[in-house]
């Protein structure tokens, strides 16, 4: 099946436009994604494909995950990703059923989504550009954390890897549509003084989907800490506040 999908995958291949993929994901020596190899194939179709090799195991996926092409390592995670979400379905829409079978289920999917969580949380050196990390840490890291300990993204953003911190900030995405934001904002201290880039815009993104939620917690939040705030990461946060606001902000 995994020979299967690689064919069909590479099947889609475009080289003109793999070249403005390796531009756009900074591939060049030094860069943030130096040495990554992209065959050019648009997410849609990705996604369109991964629904048909949902019964992958763990060992195919991981398999994708160490690949050196980047949209073998994307497909593994939307296929993982689709596995939580139909692990979590099964789980919420099984509540009909009787006590004794509902309970037996119920731990059946629990242990599912735990064994991804820990399977994702084994992978983060393979998770390493920013499109791979927002299309699954929300969706793997932050649901598994709805109901556990949210202990592990203060360790992860204390990370040195740069794809750690980041999934760190954008698993709080998953709190965020909630309306909880106790951990974004507690994860956008930690990393307020981040030296990266990519760090200054996923801090200041979650930020501003807090402000889209809830504009008093962002200003109170930003009120306190916008002079030590990297400009980018301040710019993300109130992209949506009207032009005077913005310019007062940042003039401030």
């Amino acid at each position: 099946m995994l020979e299967e999908l690689k064919k069909e995958l590479h099947e889609f291949e475009n080289p003109e436009k793999a070249k403005v993929l390796r531009r756009f994901f900074k591939t060049g020596k030094g860069q943030y994604g130096e040495g990554d190899v992209f065959l050019g194939i648009q997410v849609p179709i990705q996604r369109q494909i991964a629904k048909k090799y949902l019964d992958l195991n763990f060992q195919e996926i991981q398999e994708l995950l160490n690949s050196k092409i980047h949209e073998e390592r994307l497909i593994a995670l939307i296929i993982l990703t689709n596995k939580y979400k139909k692990a979590n379905a099964k789980d919420i829409s099984y509540f009909g059923a009787t006590k004794s079978k509902e309970k037996d289920f119920v731990g059946k999917d629990n242990l599912t989504r735990r064994q991804i969580f820990e399977f994702y949380l084994l992978n983060t050196s393979r998770i390493n550009n920013w499109d791979l990390v927002d299309l699954s840490a929300p969706n793997i890291v932050g649901e598994f954390l709805q109901k556990e300990d949210t202990g592990i993204l203060r360790q992860l953003a204390k990370s040195e890897n740069i794809w750690e911190r980041r999934i760190a900030m954008i698993s709080t995405y998953s709190f965020i549509r909630k309306r909880s934001f106790g951990e974004a904002l507690a994860i956008s201290d930690i990393l307020l003084k981040d030296k990266h880039d990519l760090i200054h815009k996923a801090v200041g993104w979650m930020l501003r989907e807090i402000g889209k939620r809830n504009k008093d917690v962002l200003e109170l939040f930003l009120s306190q800490r916008h002079k030590e705030m990297p400009r980018t990461m301040l710019r993300y946060a109130i992209e949506r506040f009207p032009y005077e606001e913005r310019k007062k902000w940042m003039g401030k």
